[in-house]
């Protein structure tokens, strides 16, 4: 037997070397990209063969490095600052945040807390006194929170905001009022004496009770006092804010109440009040000037009769104003109660921070559950802990995310061939892909590129989807190693045939994050750059490590190991089948109409000399019948592997140890093969398709008209909880936002006072702008400005705005023109007084000029005439009008407003005053304006990319135009499902459209690859794509849905909608169109195939070299029609070790047609080219 010229089964190679004389014709313009694709493909094979004889230490070193990256997590900074996640970078809202930053600094003069009242049933009137008290014992239970930290007590009063605290000549009195002076809280309480009862402040004088608002007259005050003490400018001041009574002269709203001041218009009456009445138009502060709390921002739900006077409201609000961190640790700086603990910015933020979470406890416990009213309670910090929270990375989540993947992969990867199973490998594979998204992530952190909540609650389980694709296609191609496949080349001819694939999915997923980084905003872009590099470590780890685990499995298999429980011997170790030999005589066999059955001892080696497996063949055979196909004489059934080999054993031999189950024979190649290809590929079924896909296309295209823009924060926040209650009843009731209109440097306030009025008219003037009250001037610096100078008559003649004044330069004349400016030679002059004289107007106007003027303080006892010395301000560079904006309910009306102040600024930029508008609406809705563009913009640069990179890679434009056709239309069709689902169109859904065209490619690629490098029809080659790819391409999309499935558990609503629910759709349809729209495109306009195998029966034909010895040769037999015949062998299998999985028989299928002759010898000879899976 030894001296038997033995069979050689070599490589089906698509650029066969020279000493391969296959029956390939290279088609004509295509050898060029064959010579570049087969220079590529050598390189991976040299890859392969590298990190094989190496497997150890690659594998080492790859861990030791991917290991050393992930320890970049340590330094990690996960950003919750909205501002720093949503601005969009360098676009002129950055830019004015910036020059607002600058002047003011980076905080904002006063933080909100809101408690919003409504009632359990919908619907029902509020207006009542029995609502407005359960008002006032949430309101009175939120005000009176203490909090203990450093060793001191922190109540309201300590850290509230206070507007424009006076400063006044008598020392006594400006003690009393700096511990009087009211918090501002803009509650509808305010309308009602019991509004006092929220104010914590009091005073002491002697001979009298203490002195709170709820008894405070201030003008009773005065003349008890005025005997005593000169309060001529306390009074002053108290007469210009119209202070009055304050609220003792206000009705009470239970006048029951023991403690209801004489004074109350209803106090003698005992009547309640008409709430309704009371709380119309709104209510007042202290002062009745300063302080007018509108009714937009008191009552929700209003409604009117046809005089317009009110009649009911749905909600009430109430708002607490806390100072800054900055404002707080200045405050107390120096301070002796706080002298000893090392008073600090950080400690005051501190400080607020846990009143606040205090406050907002105590509001929302403060009624009784069976209550008729309820209460929602929100506060800055509260946002920003749910920020905080929606950025923590979900330990549970991960951990069992990663547990599912771990176990769907061991379970897929097994066999009850202990030669084939690859469990073991699953497992491997899916840590290695972990590892290798915790050292990309850690990899960003080190290059300072900052976390966020879709890096930590997303990006973990997507780019495990992706990693995992390519492991199971790796896997999948190892164990279908082509025959003649030496030992040591195992992992060189798997890259070979497979890493194409990999290089370019993963390239194309990388431009398409790396697309989805030009939307301007911090949050969405450091995600697409952190998913490009994750996806690069993900491309490297596959690339070079899983090979070295692969090669380490080969060799666990070679020494017939079990899978997982590697320190066991398989079971199947050992054994010998006999099978008896029948006959095959010395004649012709048919070509075409039957299979030859040859019955042989055979054993099998590798052949050192030339690098070839060796199989000794004593040939028996007889002819059986073909089975029936539907795709006729193009397609044949797979074989190959060793339960096909033993599976044909004889009924007595069936019973051998180890055999396989029956259920174990389908597999996912089996049914793409045997039921799905088929079918797919037969007219009707085409035709079905095109017209299911064009008629979902269709539908998508008219949804694409129903994605509205837009995203509020409500869709953030986790429903159900109380914060999700409390931002609901926000947006139905008090749409309104603080906004203001800055004006900058660079032009002379004082000559261009009209241009100033005409911008603030005409930002007044739009549509979404709250109005004042008829009753009350516009709420500006420049109008309480010009209205206090117009109140002097003690002017200022002939100054110089470089110089201070003196007492030499004072005139009586009106500091106001007939047309209401201010004299440009007086107006900074007077701009330091007013500022020093009147701090309730400068308070209430919110003017925040910087330079800031300096202070003054007149003091008419004066007698060195220094006082009179009016130093004059610096001219401005930056102050601010105040607006309300309200009616703001969907994104477009966001845009509207947007629009008309950027025109308004526009237009007064013309005049020369350079201004723009400032407000969250500018800082979050402002995207909106160019969010569609940019998103068409980059989908249509990814496309081309995308067109590129296939066409390179592939060499073939034709494959690529189909692959982005593909692709456009998931992405079109992504679109469309998004609006028949209600997710409107923001930032988060853009980069995941923009990234759908990198993920589709995972499912595109593999089978037009597969279809490409494929000889034979159209219909034969798509077959060919789908029962090479399907199983990869399949087991790929379950790994990403079970990845994404962890997303469905997350506790934000938005997560599910926004990356679970639209990922899913992503993968749903990259399936549906990689395996059933391209397999039909490509059977009808796929390209040419690169490599035609021709059968003729003339000379000319390509055929091996003559048969040596009588060995049986290939041909095309003269007397029967051309076709494929298979070659199924019977035989007595010595294994001991069984045969590497390198040595299996090879699919029949790709086996040219031949005809036998007689030898003498009677030995078979055969060489069979096939297809490679690219």
């Amino acid at each position: 037997m030894t001296g038997s010229p033995p069979l050689r089964e070599l490589s089906p190679s698509y650029t066969p070397p020279a000493r391969t004389a296959a029956p390939q014709i290279l088609a004509g313009s295509l050898k060029a990209p064959l010579w570049l694709r087969a220079y590529f493909q050598g390189l991976l094979f040299s890859l392969g063969c590298g990190i094989q004889r190496h497997c150890g230490k690659v594998l080492f070193l790859g861990l030791l490095a991917f290991g050393a990256l992930a320890l970049g997590l340590r330094v990690a900074i996960i950003e919750t600052n909205l501002e720093q996640l949503w601005v969009e970078v360098g676009s002129r809202v950055s830019q004015e945040l910036h020059y607002t930053k600058e002047k003011l600094g980076e905080e904002a003069a006063y933080t909100s807390q809101m408690l919003i009242q409504t009632s359990r049933q919908e619907g029902e009137n509020i207006l009542t006194p029995e609502a407005l008290g359960f008002h006032l014992q949430a309101a009175l239970t939120a005000s009176k929170v203490q909090v203990s930290l450093y060793g001191k007590s922190w109540d309201l009063n300590k850290i509230c905001y206070k507007s424009g605290v006076p400063l006044i000549e008598n020392g006594m009195i400006e003690r009393m009022i700096e511990k009087l002076f009211p918090c501002v809280i803009l509650t509808p309480l305010d309308c009602f004496w019991e509004g006092a009862k929220l104010q914590g402040g009091s005073a002491y004088l002697p001979g009298r009770p203490d002195i709170q608002w709820t008894n405070l007259d201030p003008e009773q005050l005065l003349e008890e006092l005025g005997p005593f003490a000169s309060l001529e400018g306390f009074r002053e001041l108290l007469d210009k804010a119209q202070v009055g009574q304050a609220y003792v002269g206000r009705p009470c709203l239970h006048p029951d109440d023991l403690h209801c001041p004489p004074s109350a218009p209803n106090h003698h009456s005992r009547q309640a009040p008409n709430v309704a009445d009371e709380l119309s138009g709104g209510c007042h502060g202290f002062s009745h000037k300063f302080m007018h709390w509108q009714e937009e921002l008191l009552l929700g739900g209003t409604a009117r009769n046809s005089q317009g006077q009110l009649l009911r409201a749905e909600a009430l609000q109430s708002t607490f104003l806390l100072m800054s961190p900055r404002q707080l640790y200045e405050h107390f700086r120096g301070d002796y109660q706080t002298h000893d603990i090392g008073w600090s910015e950080e400690q005051a933020g501190t400080v607020l921070q846990a009143w606040q979470r205090r406050f907002v406890q105590l509001a929302q416990e403060a009624l009784p559950e069976n209550a008729s009213q309820q209460i929602h309670a929100f506060s800055s910090t509260t946002l920003d802990d749910i920020l905080r929270a929606f950025s923590e990375v979900s330990a549970a989540r991960v951990v069992g995310g990663y547990l599912l993947m771990l176990a769907y992969a061991c379970v897929t990867m097994l066999r009850w061939d202990c030669a084939r199973s690859q469990g073991a490998v699953g497992l491997a594979g899916v840590l290695l892909v972990a590892l290798a998204v915790a050292s990309g992530l850690g990899l960003c952190a080190l290059l300072g590129i900052t976390f966020n909540a879709a890096t930590t609650q997303v990006l973990p389980f997507l780019a495990l989807g992706i990693g995992v694709d390519h492991i199971f296609l790796l896997a999948h191609a190892f164990t279908e190693a082509l025959p003649g496949t030496r030992l040591q080349d195992r992992m060189g001819e798997c890259l070979q045939r497979t890493g194409t694939s990999v290089v370019l999915t993963s390239i194309n997923n990388m431009a398409a994050f790396l697309m989805a980084a030009l939307v301007p905003i911090p949050a969405l872009r450091a995600f697409s750059l952190q998913a490009a590099i994750v996806v690069g470590c993900t491309f490297v780890a596959v690339m070079v490590v899983f090979p070295a685990i692969l090669s380490l499995d080969l060799r666990r298999r070679h020494c017939q190991r079990l899978d997982v429980l590697c320190c066991f011997s398989s079971p199947c170790s050992a054994r010998v089948i006999q099978i008896l030999p029948q006959e095959l005589g010395d004649r012709t066999v048919p070509v075409g109409i039957a299979h030859l059955t040859a019955t042989v001892q055979a054993f099998t080696h590798c052949e050192a000399s030339n690098q070839h497996v060796v199989t000794i063949l004593p040939p028996q055979a007889h002819l059986v019948p073909p089975p029936s196909d539907q795709l006729g004489s193009e397609l044949f059934s797979p074989g190959g592997s060793t339960r096909d080999l033993l599976g044909q054993e004889e009924e007595p031999r069936q019973k051998a140890a180890c055999r396989s189950l029956p259920c174990a024979r389908w597999n996912l190649t089996h049914f793409a093969r045997y039921q799905f290809a088929p079918l797919l590929l037969q007219s009707q079924a085409k035709a079905i398709v095109l017209v299911l896909f064009g008629t979902l296309l269709g539908l998508s295209l008219y949804g694409a008209t129903l994605v509205q823009d837009g995203l509020a924060l409500t869709d953030v926040v986790p429903r159900g909880t109380k914060e999700h209650a409390f931002l609901s009843a926000q947006l139905r009731y008090f749409s309104l936002y603080e906004v203001a209109l800055v004006t900058q440097g660079g032009f002379d306030y004082a000559h261009s006072q009209r241009a100033l009025f005409d911008l603030h008219q005409r930002f007044s003037s739009l549509k979404a702008v709250l109005p004042p009250p008829a009753t009350q001037a516009p709420r500006t610096w420049l109008h309480y400005y010009r209205d206090w100078q117009g109140g002097v008559l003690t002017g200022l003649l002939g100054a110089s705005l470089a110089t201070p004044l003196s007492a030499l330069q004072l005139t009586t004349r009106k500091l106001v023109d007939r047309e209401g400016l201010i004299p440009p030679e007086l107006f900074y002059v007077g701009l330091t007084v007013w500022v020093s004289s009147d701090p309730l107007g400068l308070a209430a106007s919110q003017a925040n000029f910087y330079p800031p003027p300096p202070e003054w303080l007149h003091d008419k006892y004066d007698t060195t005439g220094e006082n009179l010395r009016i130093p004059p301000a610096q001219p401005l560079e930056f102050a601010q009008f105040p607006f309300l904006l309200r009616g703001l309910q969907k994104t477009a009306d966001f845009v509207e407003a947007i629009k008309g102040a950027r025109a308004a600024c526009a237009e007064a930029g013309q005049a020369g005053v350079h201004a723009y508008p400032s407000g969250s609406p500018f800082l979050f809705w402002e995207q909106y304006l160019g969010l569609r563009r940019c998103f068409l913009l980059a989908v249509c640069i990814l496309l081309v990319c995308t067109f590129l990179v296939c066409a390179l890679l592939l060499l073939n434009p034709w494959t690529a135009g189909l692959i982005v056709l593909v692709l456009a239309m998931m992405t079109v069709e992504l679109f469309g499902i998004m609006g028949f689902l209600g997710i409107k169109l923001s930032a988060i859904p853009v980069v995941i459209l923009v990234a759908s065209v990198g993920i589709g490619i995972e499912f595109t690629v593999h089978v037009a690859l597969g279809f490409l490098t494929t000889q034979g029809s159209r219909n034969l080659r798509a077959a060919r794509a789908l029962e090479h790819t399907f199983a990869p391409v399949t087991d790929g999309a379950i790994s990403t849905l079970l990845g994404l499935l962890m997303l469905a558990g997350s506790n934000f609503d938005f997560i599910v909608r926004y990356f679970f629910m639209v990922l899913t759709v992503l993968t749903l349809l990259g399936l549906l169109h990689g395996l059933v729209l391209l397999p039909v495109l490509l059977s009808i306009l796929g390209p040419p195939p690169e490599v035609i195998q021709m059968y003729k029966e003339s000379p000319e034909v390509l055929s091996p070299p003559a048969p040596q010895g009588g060995r049986l040769r290939w041909g095309a037999s003269p007397s029967l029609p051309q076709s494929f015949a298979r070659v199924t062998t019977s035989m007595t299998v010595a294994i001991h070790p069984p045969p590497l999985p390198g040595a299996y028989i090879h699919p029949a299928s790709d086996e040219p047609p031949w005809s036998p002759a007689a030898t003498s010898s009677g030995n078979l000879s055969s060489r069979a080219p096939g297809p490679a899976t690219g």
